[in-house]
């Protein structure tokens, strides 16, 4: 295979740009390759192209998205679901699949959060990488995407975000990083918007000082589909491939070049990095995947991603030949299992609730009733209401799907509150009051407001979206076959209101700020002590777990590790995630209430107990000095928390850190109070203010003048005093 040092100009720049929608472009002795959607299956379109999932595309295995796959707190299921996209890929001649996708969930009304795993960046961290491994693994190339600070789909293209560096620095980058460093995607794709008024393509700090010389990066960074505006500066940032395709970007580089406003070399390295791609590309012979065996993969997914929200008075699991149970909503028969937009899979098969709960009733001696509830626009909502009322009045169990539709949520739009629709709102209050015990299962890419309907049913099930295998999983769930094992990887609010960006989403006049800060989901929550709906960690199963004897120790420079003890208290098998949380820590800088900083899933049997050991590296106690430009340890105690959820801590312990000791140099620009605290020349100079304040203590003489530069307080002094003191401390200055 040639190298970009063999090409003429013409040929490495044509190389920088697609071929057509999803392939690579050729040059002498360089093949093309095919890129294409993911990340939760293989989007392979087979007539014409899109990136909104339009048009057709050849079959494959649906597997649960990220919403669901990051409620199940289990990075080797993601490992696993990547192997096996992986597998697809290959057989149908794709050499590197789109995704996964890692961005942070800012705001419940992104419409593209279906795609994404968690508002907490370790959590999305640990499972992109993990989905990547496993794609990697299983040969096909990995995309993590959308880099960076991509957080909505209103004006998408061209939003610029405004967001302080700390915020940024322990939000919104660590996930991407975590990927990166863990498992070296074959590609990084950029995002649309702008950050600080500057394209995503063609921001050098992002793509180059951050990725590649912070990160050491050497992978291929490409564009998401249409973001590159300017080609010579897309390039010059350190961007390799723009895709889909653009003959004239090609044009404009080698103009560039020959003009002398682009250095040949960048497009050398871009090219190579391009030609270096084609590593991945398949072989003509791959072997057919496994579809059965892949459909069973994405039955046991789904079943571990749905998440018990409620259950009072065991109204789950249905008991068998507990009476007859009335399945109310069309989503029970026509299922939605996936979100929309490009990631949109056609999927091999699709198991239907509705039909698979009657199959489980058939087997456990109960009969089912099905009733519509609502339908299309054309339909009696009335009618449908007064049907499904009808059977929830003849049944012992209701169980009711309900949630959002495709054209409530997709890619491309964010949605414009946290309501399910007031059909089904109706629906479900009617259903509640006849039924002797009612059951929702919720369906959606993104957290619904559960007012105000929540307390007049018996049970919730968190369904999210489940793949094409979810059918089968939520009737094993609904008739405890299966044990629930998720927990929310995303809080859910009572109100639109209370949420953390509220005000600040999406955005004003081309821009939107990130006002909260550091306080993205569980950590405002938890911060300003108010209670969501449900929060961040939480889910129920069918058995209990009991957590304790939390023992923490410091292993090294700022590292730590914490045992405890987990045991299951019930009558039956079950899995248990063991959240690990740093409580808050010392100063200089603020902190949010609770930070989550390892976790661990683990399954037991009855009455069986385990200790699970978790490492926190130093990371987990560092903050983004954003002056330093590092991560910085503060000198302190720091709380270490575990518990079921951000809410629920069952045991903690303290630990003491010797962190980093900053001796800042002072000058005459620094305060009062910064000279009386320096662990060098404090002493003197608090020395120096009790004999000169006549008498007031010194402590509160900081207390009043502490903020005052120095220099602003030696210019008060009058004459030789104040020269005097000046040369002094001047003395200092120099001799440090």
């Amino acid at each position: 295979m040639s190298t970009a040092a063999d090409l003429s100009l013409e040929d490495r720049a044509r190389l920088l740009t697609g071929a057509d929608f999803w392939t690579t472009a050729t040059a002498p002795g360089v093949p093309s390759i095919v890129l294409t959607d993911g990340p939760h299956g293989v989007r392979r379109q087979v007539g014409d192209s899109d990136h909104l999932g339009l048009n057709e595309a050849a079959p494959a295995t649906c597997f649960p998205p990220a919403v669901a796959v990051g409620s199940s707190w289990n990075p080797d299921l993601a490992r696993r679901i990547g192997a096996a996209v992986a597998a697809e890929a290959r057989a149908l001649g794709v050499a590197v699949v789109l995704g996964p996708g890692v961005n942070i969930k800012r705001h419940p009304l992104c419409g593209r959060n279906f795609e994404y795993y968690s508002e907490d960046p370790l959590l999305a961290g640990a499972l992109g990488a993990a989905q990547v491994q496993g794609l990697q693994g299983g040969g096909a190339g990995a995309s993590v995407k959308h880099f960076a600070l991509n957080n909505q789909e209103t004006e998408r293209m061209r939003i610029s975000v405004d967001a302080d560096p700390r915020t940024v620095r322990e939000i919104y980058l660590p996930a991407f990083e975590r990927v990166v460093r863990d498992a070296a995607p074959a590609t990084v794709m950029c995002s649309y918007n702008r950050i600080g008024g500057v394209y995503a393509s063609e921001n050098a700090w992002l793509l180059t000082t951050v990725l590649r010389d912070e990160w050491g990066y050497d992978g291929l960074l490409v564009s998401d589909w249409g973001a590159v505006h300017d080609p010579v500066a897309a390039v010059r940032a350190g961007l390799d491939l723009e895709m889909p395709h653009g003959p004239a970007s090609t044009a404009r580089i080698v103009a560039a070049v020959r003009s002398g406003e682009l250095d040949e070399a960048a497009v050398t390295r871009a090219a190579q990095r391009v030609i270096d791609l084609t590593r991945w590309a398949p072989s003509d012979d791959e072997p057919a995947p496994d579809l059965d065996a892949h459909h069973a993969l994405a039955r046991e997914a789904a079943a571990e991603c749905a998440v018990l929200l409620r259950n009072e008075n065991g109204a789950l699991p249905l008991a068998p030949g507990a009476g007859p149970v009335a399945v109310i909503g069309e989503l029970a028969r026509t299922p939605r299992y996936q979100g929309g937009g490009s990631s949109h899979i056609n999927a091999a098969r699709v198991d239907v609730p509705l039909d698979e709960i009657a199959a489980r009733g058939a087997g456990l001696g109960f009969d089912v009733e099905f009733a519509a509830g609502y339908g299309s626009d054309d339909d009696d909502p009335a009618a449908l209401r007064a049907e499904a009322v009808a059977a929830a009045d003849r049944s012992a169990v209701a169980v009711v799907f309900v949630g959002l539709t495709e054209s409530e949520e997709s890619e491309g739009f964010d949605r414009p509150d946290l309501a399910i629709a007031p059909h089904q709102v109706e629906l479900l209050r009617a259903v509640a009051a006849a039924a002797p015990r009612t059951v929702v299962v919720l369906v959606g890419g993104g957290v619904v407001e559960l007012e105000p309907w929540h307390d007049e049913v018996d049970a919730i099930l968190e369904a999210f979206l489940l793949g094409q295998g979810g059918g089968a999983a939520i009737a094993d769930l609904l008739v405890g076959l299966a044990e629930p094992s998720g927990r929310l990887a995303e809080t859910i609010p009572h109100r639109l209101e209370e949420t953390p960006a509220f005000g600040n989403f999406p955005g004003e006049l081309g821009a939107v700020r990130y006002g909260e800060g550091l306080l993205v989901g569980y950590r405002w929550y938890t911060t300003r002590r108010i209670a969501p709906r449900y929060p961040f960690g939480h889910g129920l199963g069918y058995t209990t777990f009991a957590i304790d004897d939390l023992v923490a120790e410091v292993t090294g420079a700022d590292t730590a590790t914490a045992t405890v003890r987990v045991t299951n208290t019930g009558d039956r098998a079950g899995s248990h995630v063991v959240q690990l949380y740093v409580g808050g820590g010392p100063g200089p800088v603020f902190r949010p209430r609770r930070s989550l900083a390892a976790f661990r899933k683990v399954a037991l049997d009855p009455g069986a107990s385990t200790t699970v050991t978790l490492a926190l590296p130093r990371r987990a106690f560092a903050h983004w000095d954003a002056n330093r430009g590092d991560w910085v340890v503060a000198p302190g105690d720091y709380t270490l928390e575990a518990g079921r959820s951000s809410a629920d801590i069952d045991v903690d312990s303290t630990i003491a850190l010797d962190g980093d000791v900053i001796v800042e140099p002072l000058g005459m620009e620094s305060t009062i109070a910064e000279w009386a605290a320096h662990p060098v020349a404090g002493e003197g100079f608090r020395a120096a203010l009790a004999g000169s304040t006549g008498g007031m203590p010194v402590d509160q003489l900081l207390e009043l003048a502490g903020s005052m530069p120095l220099g602003k307080a030696l210019d008060m002094l009058p004459g030789p005093a104040g020269d005097e003191a000046r040369a002094q401390l001047e003395a200092v200055i120099a001799g440090q």
